[in-house]
């Protein structure tokens, strides 16, 4: 697929519009790491039907929704335009920097879809590492973190005390509307969260008796899952729920890639087929790879250091409400954390394989 789109570049636009294209995919696939992960630990709970679902519906979400529609919405109530003037406006292309176009009025709404994007990720890697989890990775903040969750609502707390300080970076003319926005992003996890929470889809890895038996009313006849929910694949309507949860989960790390593709061309052909056909893709299929290989078992920090990404990232979405951040800068900071917790697993695994194992007593 990736080289399809290649390919239709090409033929689009010549070798500029290949190479802009071969960027933004890459731009896609650096800023998605900490995605494919979190989405590998959702999608482990689902059969192959939903993995293939996945795949193609969520890919047509992706790249259409996301990448394209996404875009064409914002510009239209911004603008407070028709769907087909938006289009027009888009297939119109200009300058980020010239007023009207379809770039310049994007990039404006950048706070606010910033302030929506920011705080919904805020949510999530808070209520990661306010969770006391048996295995820890960065003990020296993990465990005061852990501490700080036992409080009641803790993770509200934090949220809302981090949306008074955007509204503030944001100034007197967008700060309304960026903490609307911010309000918004943290009534919609607490909705697709409730979603998760009615079959234990929080993420936690743990299913106790009344999840199981819940689950495998919906599952398929003789399916098993991989991963730590060993119990039963889910199919049917938990699949379903399953489905809607992860690609609002994934709709969430796409704001800042499209708002940072138009920082490097307008064209929205080239932005769909660079970051969708080509990065989204990938990432997807990588998820998949994840999940069928096991890798989140095999290496057991890479949880914690896909939502020290996301927290990071968090961090650079509300930051460039009033600061410009360069795309380089979110981009790495995702493969770094990644990385490091690649690294910390192969160790840690070469630490168990060379502990003695328990005696066995008769």
């Amino acid at each position: 697929m990736s080289a399809v789109a290649l390919v239709v570049a090409f033929l689009y636009g010549g070798p500029q519009a290949l190479f802009l294209a071969l960027v933004l995919g890459i731009l896609e696939v650096s800023l998605s790491f900490d995605n494919a992960v979190v989405n590998a630990r959702i999608l482990e709970r689902m059969n192959p039907f939903w993995q293939k679902m996945f795949l193609t519906v969520g890919i047509v979400i992706a790249v259409f929704g996301m990448r394209v529609l996404f875009p064409l919405l914002i510009v239209g109530v911004t603008a407070r335009l028709n769907p087909v003037d938006a289009v027009q406006l888009a297939l119109a292309k200009g300058p980020i920097d010239e007023p009207g176009t379809y770039a310049y009025i994007l990039h404006h709404a950048h706070p606010q879809i910033a302030a929506f994007g920011g705080i919904f990720l805020l949510m999530i890697f808070l209520d990661f590492m306010f969770e006391d989890r048996e295995i820890k990775w960065l003990h020296w903040l993990e465990t005061p973190l852990a501490k700080v969750g036992r409080m009641n609502g803790a993770s509200l707390v934090v949220g809302l005390f981090a949306l008074g300080i955007i509204g503030q970076l944001a100034g007197p003319e967008l700060q309304g509307g960026v903490l609307m926005a911010g309000i918004f992003g943290m009534v919609t996890y607490f909705l697709v969260q409730g979603l998760g929470e009615l079959f234990d889809t929080d993420g936690d890895g743990e299913l106790d008796e009344e999840d199981i038996t819940a689950l495998k009313q919906h599952a398929a006849p003789g399916t098993q899952a991989k991963g730590p929910n060993k119990a039963v694949a889910v199919a049917g309507k938990a699949a379903f729920m399953l489905f809607l949860y992860l690609e609002v989960i994934d709709a969430s790390f796409s704001f800042d890639g499209v708002i940072g593709a138009f920082a490097i061309t307008s064209d929205p052909i080239i932005i769909a087929l660079g970051l969708g056909l080509i990065g989204a893709m990938f990432v997807r299929s990588l998820t998949v790879y994840l999940v069928r290989q096991g890798t989140l078992d095999e290496f057991e920090y890479l949880d914690h250091g896909a939502h020290w990404a996301i927290g990071a990232l968090a961090v650079i979405l509300l930051i460039t409400i009033g600061i410009e951040v360069s795309e380089v800068i979110t981009g790495l900071i995702g493969v770094f954390f990644i990385g490091a917790a690649f690294l910390a697993s192969i160790q840690r695994n070469k630490r168990k394989a060379l502990e003695p194992e328990p005696a066995h007593t008769a």
